[in-house]
């Protein structure tokens, strides 16, 4: 694949995207950029097409109609082989963690690396996961299996394999839901963390205005299968529409 991607471009830029189901418009239309070290945060109610539109932006759903372009790569004309490249540089921290039951943490870690960088010297993968590990306070959990870590520890093990390949794009789908409020609190700040350390630009999808809070660089609303508002979270709170500011109640 050859890097088309300028420094000076969006890392991620939309144009106008749809999908539907059947007869139900999930997306009417909507276009973002993300910016270069930039957290974007995408909020709306359940069933709004937040995970649908993440899910578009690496072909896991394909959509109708619009133009996406991922780090200079048109991502709805590459070939399969060109996607899997580009999939390589983009992490994907799933609602529901993705981890392999069977495997230890260790073990799922080291899994993409042996996968996409089988040339790469086992001493050096070992050093790749304690680092990894180290970055989300896991240091000490590497030979526990998945069915031993709480929701708040599943979510940290699953951001560590997806940080193992140096991703430039995370795409966060819900990394809240199901936790209690001091561990959503953690997964927020630890988000944060990320971005500095790995300079690597974020869209994170959620429901929950106190992530959105903690993470965002700016914030825009999906509803109806569009983007109704967009700016920071003062911005947005105190926003003239009371459509827009019951958001943020």
């Amino acid at each position: 694949m050859i890097d088309n991607y300028n420094n000076t471009d969006p890392v991620i830029r939309v144009i106008d995207l749809h999908k539907s189901f059947d007869d139900n418009q999930v997306l009417r239309g909507i276009s973002l950029d993300l910016n270069k070290g930039q957290n974007l945060v995408v909020v709306g109610r359940s069933g709004t097409g937040k995970s649908v539109l993440i899910k578009c932006l690496v072909r896991l759903i394909l959509p109708d109609a619009g133009t996406i372009n991922v780090l200079g790569e048109n991502v709805l004309k590459l070939s399969e082989h060109e996607l899997n490249e580009l999939r390589i540089r983009i992490g994907y921290l799933f609602q529901e963690g993705a981890l392999y039951d069977s495997m230890s943490l260790e073990e799922n870690l080291l899994f993409p690396l042996k996968r996409n960088r089988p040339g790469l010297p086992e001493k050096d993968m070992q050093e790749m996961v304690k680092i990894a590990l180290d970055n989300v306070d896991l240091s000490e959990s590497s030979e526990k299996m998945p069915s031993e870590l709480s929701g708040g520890m599943r979510k940290r093990a699953s951001l560590a394999r997806t940080l193992m390949l140096n991703p430039e794009i995370i795409l966060y789908d819900e990394p809240t839901t199901g936790l209690d409020p001091y561990t959503s609190k953690e997964i927020s700040e630890l988000i944060v963390r990320i971005q500095e350390k790995y300079s690597a630009s974020s869209i994170v999808v959620t429901h929950d205005m106190k992530c959105a809070r903690t993470v965002s660089d700016q914030i825009s609303i999906l509803q109806d299968g569009i983007f109704i508002a967009s700016g920071s979270f003062n911005d947005l709170k105190n926003h003239e529409d009371a459509t827009i500011r019951n958001y943020f109640i």
